[in-house]
């Protein structure tokens, strides 16, 4: 049909060949979150609802674009993105059981509004941090684009949430892969009461579109016929021809950031202005000027609406609330994981502990097709310590992917892969450089499984440590960042075997594992190493030496000072006690240990001021304390940044105060 224009609507609709049905669909579709909003608003101030986030005005935007994707196509959404939820047919109930924080939630009480996913609804929520989601649908979407499926994922942002890193860094890697991903920015005015003059100097934020080489459009957010046909003939073109684009819807935000926010910081006649144009009075008066809708019609949507509203609140305050199980709470941090053993071979050959990656890494991308590498520099180059040399010609640039310098973006590329079905690995070039990747790995990956049950199947490699004269930017030890951090496990082998072992194991666990490898160690430790596929266990030291004096416990380098320590000093008898793995930690083997021995030194190449073995230290002293002779002793490094100089990084280095700290124990 044509376009229409009626003088008592501020828009001109064009209905296209949409039929009635279609027409009258999108209308009770947006109606339906206004009305749960108004409600909303009514139980905030009663008290009952702790916070709203209200897309008032700007259903349109949710409701078209959702109405636009396919039901088994992802959707990443924001606070006031409530249209999305409801046109996707989420029970009433469970949403709000969600807002009040009961079990049958979808973050069981642990966290708040629409921060959560479901893999049933194809919906991933944002966290606070607002940037990562953006990267995590590159993710999505290239789960899609290698199985050769012809899906869209639909990702949405404020204007003020393109001021952040992770923006540019997403879109980036979507235009340079070429994924089929809708950016989807809802321009309403104002990132909380910073209006858009002060988050950026442009005219149009989809011209920003163009630096990426990407296709942009601009839409009026509040036209919801502009916006489903627009989007629908955009997405069903993606589909078939995979590439990314960027949307700037045009809209308004016609309540607060929050309510407790306000908008006295808003102009009046601004919000007068753009109070003409509701997209929900505004479409409803259209259809019933076209004879379309009629009061009837709408009183009956509206109270099935009210109806349905009703019977999801009395359902969500008839459930109990939630009664704390501490047990619970501490399994639900990590995803569940069977380790399944896979026995070494009795054939082995003599590796050197990156050839004993490089080779475990390799069998883990025979085993599992699903597994994809990424990092810079990791294809044909085969990363800056050939770890990844010759992957490619024999799995191909798919699974062997170099990236962008953007470790923020790729982390979030992996946790995408993750939620679409794959396994991916990424090699952190040096692990001082997780900093740049920092937000996502602690806030996104580590917090996942815990928040909504997704589990976080990335392995991150972090080549890391000194005694290789790289300064304080190339030669960090920080495995504390991460320990600190629940959600997330911390891998640190010492010797060639266990390190394949290892690393088998965490690309099979359904759980983020950092691993940790000393780059002194790559070329200069050499062991015989099964030749087959195996796996070694998480969470269980090994006891290198045995003795009677005094326990030795270390990781790392650290292991092998202390044995050509040993080597030399045949008059100390030392357990030596290789962590291994230092999240999970294996308590039994140390507090075993401490109890035999009755002295313990604790060496670590870290700092030593909030480095792991301060914990280990307080918790020997908490629950063997009775068994000790001594103070526990720790070796650490300088609470200096790392020098490059030789002799300075030699005074630095834990490793010179080894022997002495020793002997004082041993004398105590």
């Amino acid at each position: 049909m044509a376009t229409t224009t009626n003088p008592t609507v501020p828009f001109t609709y064009d209905r296209k060949s949409l039929d009635d049905t279609t027409l009258l669909k999108l209308y009770r579709a947006m109606l339906k979150p206004r009305m749960i909003e108004e409600k909303m608003l009514i139980l905030l101030r009663q008290g009952k609802v702790s916070k709203w986030f209200a897309g008032i005005g700007q259903e349109a935007i949710s409701v078209g674009v959702t109405s636009a994707m396919q039901a088994e196509e992802y959707i990443l959404p924001m606070h006031r993105n409530l249209g999305v939820f409801t046109t996707r047919e989420i029970p009433l109930y469970r949403l709000f059981t969600q807002w009040q924080g009961k079990a049958s939630g979808f973050t069981k009480g642990r966290d708040r509004s629409f921060h959560f996913g479901t893999q049933e609804y194809k919906i991933v929520g944002m966290i606070s941090h607002l940037g990562p989601q953006l990267g995590v649908a590159d993710g999505i979407a290239l789960a899609h684009k290698l199985r050769n499926e012809k899906a869209v994922t639909a990702v949405f942002t404020g204007e003020g949430g393109t001021s952040e890193g992770d923006f540019h860094e997403a879109l980036n890697v979507a235009s340079v892969w070429q994924l089929p991903v809708l950016f989807c920015i809802e321009n309403n005015g104002y990132g909380l009461s910073t209006p858009t003059s002060e988050q950026y100097n442009c005219e149009h934020l989809a011209d920003r579109a163009k630096g990426y080489g990407m296709e942009s459009h601009i839409i009026d957010g509040n036209n919801i016929l502009e916006v489903y046909t627009k989007i629908s003939e955009i997405t069903e073109s993606m589909r078939n021809n995979a590439r990314p684009v960027l949307i700037e819807f045009k809209t308004f935000r016609m309540r607060g950031h929050e309510e407790a926010s306000g908008t006295k910081y808003v102009p009046q006649e601004l919000m007068d202005e753009w109070g003409a144009k509701d997209p929900v009075t505004n479409f409803q008066q259209f259809l019933m000027d076209e004879n379309i809708l009629t009061e009837e019609l709408n009183v009956q949507y509206s109270e099935e609406i009210l109806a349905e509203i009703n019977e999801g609140l009395d359902a969500a305050y008839a459930e109990d609330a939630i009664v704390p199980n501490l047990e619970t709470e501490m399994e639900d941090v990590y995803a569940p994981f069977r380790f399944r053993e896979s026995e070494p071979s009795t054939t082995t050959e003599e590796l050197r502990l990156i050839d004993a990656i490089s080779q475990g890494l390799r069998q883990s991308m025979e085993k599992y097709d699903d597994l994809i590498i990424m990092g810079q520099d990791v294809a044909e180059y085969g990363g800056v310590f050939k770890i990844t040399d010759g992957f490619v010609a024999q799995f191909g640039r798919d699974r062997v992917r170099n990236t962008p310098i953007c470790e923020s973006a790729i982390v979030e590329t992996a946790m995408g892969l993750a939620i679409n079905g794959k396994k991916a690995m990424m090699e952190m070039q040096f692990s001082d450089f997780a900093t740049s990747g920092f937000n996502p790995i602690v806030n996104y990956l580590a917090k996942s499984h815990y928040r909504w049950s997704q589990p976080a199947a990335v392995v991150i490699r972090m080549p890391c440590g000194a005694g290789v004269a790289a300064g304080p930017f190339h030669s960090q030890t920080n495995e504390a960042w991460f320990t600190h951090t629940p959600g997330l496990k911390v891998v640190y082998p010492a010797f060639p075997a266990d390190a394949k072992g290892l690393l088998a194991t965490a690309i099979e666990d359904p759980n983020p594992v950092l691993f940790f490898e000393h780059k002194a160690l790559y070329r200069s430790i050499r062991q015989e190493v099964p030749t087959n596929y195996y796996t070694i266990p998480l969470g269980k030291a090994a006891l290198l030496r045995e003795g009677n004096q005094v326990s030795i416990i270390t990781y790392g380098a650290g292991v092998h000072w202390a044995l050509e320590l040993l080597e030399t000093a045949s008059h100390i008898d030392a357990d030596v006690l290789d962590l291994r793995t230092l999240q999970p930690l294996d308590k039994e083997a140390i507090y075993a240990s401490v109890r035999k021995t009755g002295k313990v030194l604790l060496l670590t190449e870290d700092s030593s001021f909030g480095s792991v073995m301060s914990d280990i230290s307080a918790m020997v002293v908490e629950d063997c304390f009775e068994h000790l002779d001594a103070p526990v002793r720790r070796v650490t490094s300088l609470d200096t940044p790392i020098p490059f100089d030789a002799e300075l990084e030699k005074q630095y280095l834990s490793k010179s105060r080894l022997l002495e700290t020793l002997e004082e124990l041993l004398a105590y």
